[in-house]
């Protein structure tokens, strides 16, 4: 089956946020929400949730799943607003747990902080199945960018998390803690394995060079055929000289910090102290 998507673009993160339903029934999934933030006020504000709040209730939906495609750097994530204004269930792959252990110790976390996912309702195992109204949803464990990223095969559709972009802009960067450039080739040609018509939704777009207009969709045929990095006839050992050179020249996103810390708690604020919720800045670790 084909599942009907409408996404919502955030320019200033460059974050696509999809809403993909069932084409039969009302019921739908929202795949990688936006929280506004300020960075230099450090002020969070939900107008991007509000847009997508606003498109479910007048589509009148309902949303089954909240998921996540893997703790994001580059955006915080909107789900228990959404949560709490539209329902639903949280989800995100098992191995957030890797990505949690690790970061409770860079942001020191502290004793309340549970690196378990159960901060999340669902974390899905890679090959689980699970329901969107009349639609079957896979989940399938792409690690690389990190160890827990995981793709979302929806009917013909999968939703691709930051494992690629476009095919004029290549793949994702591998150098967070517990990536692996290795890893993420063999992730990626597992997703090719997909039918070459597999309509494929992205993250993110940055606009490659040349291009006039933001785009997040494409196909498995395609990025087969195109993608700058990891076109057919592109050996491993080829792609993992290129991404490990490409990364030492990358700096870090510009919400990492922030990002991380918010979204590893699946999107709750770290526990209030005279009634304020504050984030930390390691130094010189990243």
């Amino acid at each position: 089956m084909s599942p009907l998507v409408k996404t919502f673009f955030d320019p200033h993160t460059f974050t696509a946020t999809h809403v993909v339903r069932d084409p039969e029934t009302t019921h739908a999934v929202i795949i990688d929400p936006v929280l506004d933030y300020d960075q230099k006020a450090g002020r969070t504000s939900t107008i991007s949730a509000d847009q997508i709040i606003a498109y479910i209730r007048e589509q009148g939906l309902t949303v089954d799943w909240i998921l996540e495609t893997h703790i994001h750097a580059d955006h915080l994530t909107a789900g228990p607003y959404l949560k709490e204004n539209l329902g639903g269930r949280t989800g995100i792959g098992e191995h957030v747990t890797a990505v949690q252990k690790t970061f409770e110790t860079i942001f020191a976390a502290g004793p309340e902080f549970a690196a378990d996912g159960s901060q999340f309702d669902q974390l899905f195992s890679d090959g689980e199945e699970f329901r969107i109204g009349g639609l079957t949803a896979l989940a399938m464990h792409t690690p690389g960018h990190t160890p827990a990223c995981i793709v979302y095969v929806i009917g013909d559709a999968v939703f691709m998390g930051d494992t690629l972009f476009m095919p004029d802009y290549g793949t994702a960067r591998c150098d967070f803690p517990g990536g692996d450039a290795r890893t993420l080739y063999r992730s990626i040609r597992k997703i090719f394995s997909l039918p070459a018509k597999t309509r494929m939704f992205l993250c993110h777009d940055y606009k490659a060079q040349g291009r006039d207009e933001f785009v997040w969709q494409t196909t498995v045929a395609a990025q087969k055929a195109h993608n700058i990095h990891i076109h057919d006839g592109v050996t491993e050992e080829e792609f993992v000289a290129m991404r490990e050179a490409r990364d030492k020249e990358l700096s870090m996103p510009a919400l990492i910090l922030p990002s991380v810390q918010i979204n590893m708690r699946a999107g709750h604020f770290p526990p209030p102290e005279n009634g304020v919720s504050y984030l930390k800045i390691p130094l010189n670790v990243f």
